[in-house]
């Protein structure tokens, strides 16, 4: 019986399958991957991507307005009741008096194929330029959209980074807090220490303690902005595969700092060009309207006339011409357009030459603070490895009875901010280096 029950369990777990945990994605990225694949997968880069391909169909579409066109139109009439008019009895050798006539015929029918093209309409052939321009506008824009999403990456990266670094940090500290609690109360018991000893110990391990769990939420968070911007479920586990130590050792001040800056290579600034030629073809398409429009057309029809479905009588006409629209009159409407439109290309124009000013300062700038920075971060380095061997050196003290607990806390704390320095420090030459950069387009 018990045979029989195991074969019949083993057949239903084959039949049925067995019921598995889902399995959490997982994705390991060195920082450039990462960039990579948020660029490809954010839905801000997603819909920039949309706008370019929207802006190249607006472009075909303007162009086909230019274009000529052909239209074919047909008609079918039963006249039910025909008209009938009164004429004078003259034309019937009855004078004086009114005699009914009916015109036309029981059924008509039509058919004519018209093709027509604008032959100069000069706001139109503004307009080509306009959304071309359009264009090439939507696709600086994605460049943009791509830049900062890169850069939104990178430093997401380097935060987290920086701070998966201090809680290592913070656990280190715990456990040699922790050792040292465990010696503080065996000192205790042998009458080698005081009970204040051991509450300043157990606080300061209680104090580390509440500020990982509290780095550990910011980690938390910090992940789940990154999985935001590469566009992945929030459950996907992300294994960063760089670390400090590799970031900073690509970090070339002296090359960074030889790079020339070309206004032309910036995408805010070409942007803000591109809103200058906006306008400017703005005010070309408002003197344009003050020009005259030109078509021609070509028309071929045929109408049928008759009682008799069956036997229409068809009469073919056709017909070509130019049709020309001559602006005369518009009340000063035109030109108080035209007028608006220079005061916008001015302002487009003060409006360039300040985005000009503003990153050449910046530039120079973001130069100074990567230089400033990157001795913030030496110096920081250094600090730390002096501040360690102090607290080492008092953690020796202390266990044999030479130093205090208070200033074995001093030491401890001391030491706990000199790493929060100089991690500070590297996350601010990280970040500096990040927009020195973005504003070289060279992220």
């Amino acid at each position: 019986m018990k045979r029989k029950f195991f074969i019949v369990l083993v057949a239903s777990l084959i039949f049925f399958g067995l019921e598995t945990p889902a399995q959490v994605a997982e994705m390991r990225l060195s920082l450039e991957e990462a960039r990579q694949y948020a660029v490809a997968n954010n839905k801000m880069a997603k819909s920039a991507r949309m706008d370019v391909e929207a802006s190249g169909i607006s472009v075909w579409e303007t162009i086909s307005s230019a274009l000529p066109r052909v239209e074919a139109t047909g008609s079918f009439t039963d006249n039910l009741k025909l008209m009938t008019t009164l004429l004078p009895g003259e034309f019937f050798g009855q004078p004086g008096e009114k005699i009914p006539v009916t015109f036309g015929s029981q059924f008509n029918s039509g058919a004519s194929v018209q093709a027509s093209m604008v032959l100069f309409n000069a706001p139109l052939f503004v307009g080509i330029e306009t959304t071309k321009l359009a264009k090439k506008l939507s696709e600086e824009n994605l460049i943009r959209t791509e830049l900062e999403i890169r850069e939104s990456v990178s430093s997401i990266y380097y935060l987290t980074l920086v701070s998966e670094r201090t809680l290592k940090i913070l656990e280190e500290d715990i456990a040699n807090l922790s050792e040292t609690l465990r010696s503080t109360q065996a000192m205790y018991a042998a009458g080698m220490a005081e009970a204040t000893d051991v509450d300043q110990m157990a606080s300061n391990v209680t104090m580390v303690e509440n500020s990982k769990s509290s780095l550990e939420r910011t980690i938390e968070l910090n992940y789940n902005l990154l999985r935001f911007q590469l566009g992945v479920s929030p459950d996907t586990r992300l294994i960063l595969t760089e670390t400090l130590e590799s970031l900073t050792e690509e970090i070339n001040v002296e090359a960074i700092l030889s790079r020339d800056f070309d206004l032309n290579n910036n995408v805010d600034y070409r942007l803000i060009e591109g809103q200058e030629m906006l306008s400017a073809l703005d005010l070309k398409s408002r003197k344009a309207s003050t020009l005259p429009t030109l078509a021609g057309f070509y028309n071929y029809g045929t109408n049928g006339m008759g009682d008799k479905i069956s036997e229409l009588r068809w009469f073919p006409n056709s017909m070509t011409g130019l049709q020309i629209s001559l602006p005369l009159f518009a009340s000063g409407q035109r030109y108080m357009q035209i007028r608006k439109a220079q005061i916008n290309l001015d302002r487009a124009r003060t409006t360039k030459a300040l985005m000009s000013d503003q990153l050449k300062i910046q530039e120079k700038q973001l130069r100074y603070n990567l230089i400033s920075a990157n001795l913030q971060y030496q110096s920081q380095r250094d600090n730390v490895e002096v501040s360690k061997r102090v607290y080492a050196s008092m953690e020796n003290k202390y266990r044999q009875g030479m130093a205090s607990s208070l200033e074995l806390t001093q030491a401890n704390s001391i030491y706990l901010q000199a790493e929060n320095n100089y991690l500070t420090a590297l996350m601010n030459l990280l970040q500096t280096k990040l927009s020195l950069d973005k504003l070289l387009n060279n992220i």
